[in-house]
């Protein structure tokens, strides 16, 4: 059957065309909301059925509207929720007794891309919270038990005043991606833990201690990448130095700035590393110009800042930075102090679940001294015994003093990451650790797998299977996969884990991507992958496994094809008929006929076919094109059935491939 116009299938019907457009998406008819014309045989299905399709429209909205009602009564019967001046994303979700991915689903509703652990303030809990129907007041200081916990190690630095003594200064690298910041602690450290960044950056927060004039140091190494801006805010407050790695050959870029904001946030003096100054196009005076442009003026400018111009491929400028380091943790010798008496107290900076070990997790030690054998809380709750302390070089420990990182085994949970770890004497067995923090080591859980569908729905799915080594990296691919957001594509993570790729994820799902971090399949895994054709794919770079996500959502989407309407011209004479197109004379009654645009062909104001215009002739001559109120030759290419009075509606049409913000 011929395509109709959607205003005539709407003039049938008895409604408006837009009230059209907005009946049949909700009855499960979609035409698209910038469709012109709809297909025959389904335009005579609407009007067939059309009686059944506006009672159900009326239904849903009956049903809708009553669903709102009772919406507002049971907010009207909720108790208050008290949430204090600032709360970690999963302890409102706690609150309002909802599944995270919900909480998460409705920030990202409202602009705000949060991960489970980063903090958001009251009035925004405030804003979130009534949308999903609850009242939302803040809570007074000494009801914030939540606050109690994310305070408590500040507390107990901030009381420490007798016993104190010099501890190793601790310090962080930022910058930008491919800066060289890997290949600067490979350099400080000289070993080669890892080649090169291989365009990259590193995956997750590795802590390691040098010596430097018999002085400890300790490194900090935080991802580079604009997807891992909550690890490297995490990375800073544990940190008394920042290193800023600029390349000399690059100079500052987006990622550079956001380091540099973090650095400023948490009051941290900054040594700038200029590093590759070995490159031919290297151009340090550019870099310091970049500098100062946003106030971070050289000391041998006439500013404040130091700048130590580097070059960590070939070693060169290495001694000065350390000796850099040294110095300003001199002059902040009075902050960098602790008492190694005490209890100990500190930050994890890395946690993961080992196959053979059980949770793992890297500690940065900032107050006391950790003893193997000791028992620990993490935020509040009893997470076991120290059965075992490793360094960063992978050897066992009795003790652990301040800004020491060490490994721990024997956790009950892998705890996440920036959360408190304490020495306790009262070791209270009984005491659980929260739903949640058992919940990110699981593979798989019915709340996300629903929040993906609530949230997809309507859109075409990327359906994905996530696995990686750490929990950090896994949350920081997760953050940066929720980004991505469009009306018509939309990632869905139907799995999700610490560990190897297992064969019932193996053999998931021919449509599912497998997107493996750092892990490998197991055997099992890798021959059921194979026989389901599924693809497993490994990266050893976050960024990279992002954009590929990234570029398989772009090509989900249609491309958008946009309608210039150029003129119209009658049929006043037909000359020649061809097996696929025909000569026809005409007159231009509205705008100008274009050679070689597309033309639909109106009988009574309805297209009953649609061509090309392949030829135009003016006074037998050969033209481009023909402006309004002219008579011309056209050689129409299409099916040949124009008549005597047919009106050409000429228009351009321009495709334009849609992309992620």
């Amino acid at each position: 059957m011929k395509a109709m116009n959607v205003t005539e299938l709407a003039r049938r019907l008895k409604v408006t065309p837009k009230e059209l457009q907005d009946i049949l998406p909700a009855v499960g008819i979609d035409i698209g909301r910038r469709a012109i014309k709809i297909d025959g045989r389904q335009a005579q299905r609407v009007m067939e059925m059309w009686p059944r399709l506006i009672a159900e429209y009326r239904a849903k909205q009956r049903q809708a509207q009553e669903l709102q009602e009772q919406a507002v009564i049971g907010q009207q019967q909720r108790a208050p929720i008290e949430v204090p001046p600032r709360i970690r994303v999963r302890d409102f979700a706690e609150k309002l007794k909802l599944p995270l991915p919900k909480v998460i689903g409705e920030l990202m509703k409202n602009g705000i891309l949060s991960s489970m652990n980063q903090e958001i303030d009251f009035e925004t809990a405030a804003i979130v919270g009534s949308e999903l129907g609850f009242e939302i007041i803040e809570a007074s200081k000494d009801q914030d038990a939540a606050g109690q916990h994310s305070q408590a190690l500040a507390e107990i630095l901030s009381a420490q005043t007798e016993g104190l003594q010099p501890r190793p200064p601790v310090v962080v690298v930022m910058g930008h991606v491919d800066h060289g910041k890997t290949k600067l602690l490979d350099a400080i450290r000289q070993t080669n833990v890892m080649a090169g960044e291989s365009g990259g950056i590193t995956q997750h927060i590795g802590a390691y201690q040098v010596r430097k004039k018999d002085r400890d140091i300790t490194f900090i190494d935080t991802p580079g990448h604009e997807a891992f801006i909550t690890m490297r805010s995490r990375g800073a407050r544990v940190a008394d130095i920042a290193i800023l790695v600029v390349a000399a050959d690059d100079s500052i870029q987006e990622q550079t700035k956001e380091s540099i904001k973090i650095i400023h946030s948490a009051k941290l003096p900054m040594i700038v590393a200029i590093n590759k100054i070995d490159k031919p196009d290297a151009n340090l005076d550019r870099v310091k110009q970049d500098l100062s442009a946003i106030g971070l003026t050289p000391e041998d400018w006439g500013g404040q800042t130091i700048t130590v111009p580097i070059s960590a491929k070939v070693g060169t400028g290495i001694e000065t930075l350390l000796d850099m380091v040294l110095l300003v943790a001199d002059m902040e010798k009075e902050r960098i102090q602790a008492n190694p008496a005490m209890e100990a107290a500190g930050t994890i900076i890395d946690s993961h679940v080992d196959r053979a070990s059980g949770p793992v997790a890297t500690v940065l030690i900032q107050t006391g001294t950790l003893h193997a054998g000791e028992h620990v809380t993490v935020s509040g709750s009893y997470y076991g015994k120290i059965r075992a302390m490793k360094d960063y070089r992978g050897q066992l420990l009795e003790a652990a003093g301040p800004s020491v990182p060490v490994r721990v085994h024997g956790l009950k949970a892998a705890p996440s990451v920036g959360d408190v770890l304490q020495v306790t004497q009262h070791v209270d067995r009984k005491s659980k650790i929260k739903k949640y923090q058992l919940q990110e080591q699981m593979t798989y859980t019915n709340a996300s797998q629903q929040s993906n569908e609530e949230e997809g729905a309507g859109k075409v799915k990327l359906d994905v299977i996530v696995k990686a080594d750490v929990l950090g990296s896994l949350e920081a691919i997760l953050d940066s996969l929720a980004k991505f957001e469009h009306p018509e594509v939309a990632v869905n993570v139907i799995s999700k884990g610490l560990g190897s790729v297992t064969e019932a994820e193996g053999g998931a799902s021919s449509n599912a991507r497998i997107l493996a971090f750092h892990v490998a399949p197991n055997q099992a895994a890798q021959r059921l992958a194979v026989e389901k054709q599924a693809k497993i794919e490994q990266y050893e770079v976050i960024y990279k496994l992002v954009e590929n996500v990234r570029a398989a959502l772009e090509s989900l989407l249609k491309p958008e094809v946009l309608r210039q309407d150029l003129g119209r011209a009658k049929v006043l004479a037909i000359f020649r008929k061809d097996k696929d197109a025909m000569v026809v004379g005409g007159q231009v009654t509205k705008g100008k006929l274009v050679l070689q645009a597309k033309a639909d062909v109106l009988r009574n104001d309805v297209v009953v076919l649609t061509g090309t215009i392949g030829q135009l002739q003016q006074n037998k001559i050969a033209v481009d094109r023909v402006e309004h109120g002219k008579e011309c030759g056209i050689r129409f290419v299409g099916k040949p059935w124009l008549e005597v009075g047919d009106v050409l509606e000429v228009y351009e049409e321009e495709v334009k491939v849609k992309k992620l913000a």
